[in-house]
């Protein structure tokens, strides 16, 4: 997300940037680029504002570090809100965090078959995509100056959203990671069952993903009509069959701060 950030920013003219990276291989790929690093005192300095595009398990860490340098008055960029949320970010009152995610370009915008240069993230093409952002602390002033450069670092942009930490957090990790990629990975896992009991590979994987296309345009209000009644029959009786009866406690309050609190203090593979 980093390289995507810097790939944004530094074709404007109205950002003077300084680069700090910690590996040898990630200086290596910024001096590829013609980009030079300095350490992290002094760019953290300087700065009006410093964007933490670090592991969510490193926040607590950095934000201790950077912290005692930072100016007074100075804008933290994060770019998830687990950390916010679970309380590790560094004390500093006179300090703005904000916390900007960005959505994603949308399924249904642009329905072109992938490629290899096909940008699933956003920020690196032409795709659009939306952002979410909260100002976790700091005067209301320092919100319009967080959204502007969010809006520089996912452009282009189709919205601008503003919502709190908790409600970013609702979004993910519970119900984005914890509920959908949850949900995703089985959606694998039913196709691979389907080439183990002998249907073709690739006639099960366009099979799939013709149908989770369409069903999800179906159930999300795109396509304009239902599906049909034999598939919403084998859906009723199915859905107590493959998910608990209260899985949408992992989207409850007690579910997304423990959440977070295990997400900014695991060591990730």
């Amino acid at each position: 997300m980093g390289g995507r950030i810097t790939a944004n920013l530094r074709k404007l003219d109205g950002y003077s940037i300084s680069y700090v990276e910690v590996s040898d291989s990630g200086r290596k790929r910024l001096q590829e680029s013609g980009i030079s690093t300095i350490d992290t005192a002094s760019a953290v300095s300087q700065a009006d504002a410093v964007i933490l595009a670090v592991p969510d398990n490193k926040i607590g860490e950095v934000t201790t570090e950077i912290a005692p340098v930072l100016r007074p008055g100075s804008i933290v960029v994060g770019l998830d809100p687990a950390a916010a949320y679970a309380g590790v970010l560094a004390h500093r009152e006179d300090i703005t965090y904000f916390i900007a995610h960005p959505c994603h370009p949308p399924l249904f915008s642009d329905m072109a078959a992938a490629s290899p240069t096909t940008d699933w993230f956003g920020g690196d093409a032409a795709l659009p995509q939306s952002v979410v952002c909260a100002l976790f602390q700091g005067p209301e002033k320092h919100y319009s100056i967080g959204e502007k450069l969010a809006a520089a670092m996912f452009a282009p942009i189709l919205h601008l959203h503003r919502v709190t930490v908790e409600q970013m957090a609702i979004l993910e990790p519970a119900v984005v990671e914890s509920t959908m990629l949850t949900c995703i990975t089985v959606l694998r896992e039913a196709m691979e069952r389907a080439v183990e009991l002998g249907v073709p590979e690739e006639a099960a994987k366009d099979f799939c993903l013709g149908h989770i296309r369409t069903l999800l345009a179906i159930v999300f209000g795109f396509a304009g009509f239902p599906v049909s009644d034999g598939a919403r029959r084998a859906a009723m009786v199915n859905h107590p069959r493959i998910f608990r009866e209260n899985w949408k406690d992992v989207i409850s309050i007690p579910a997304v701060k423990e959440s977070v609190q295990d997400i900014c203090a695991a060591e990730l593979a």
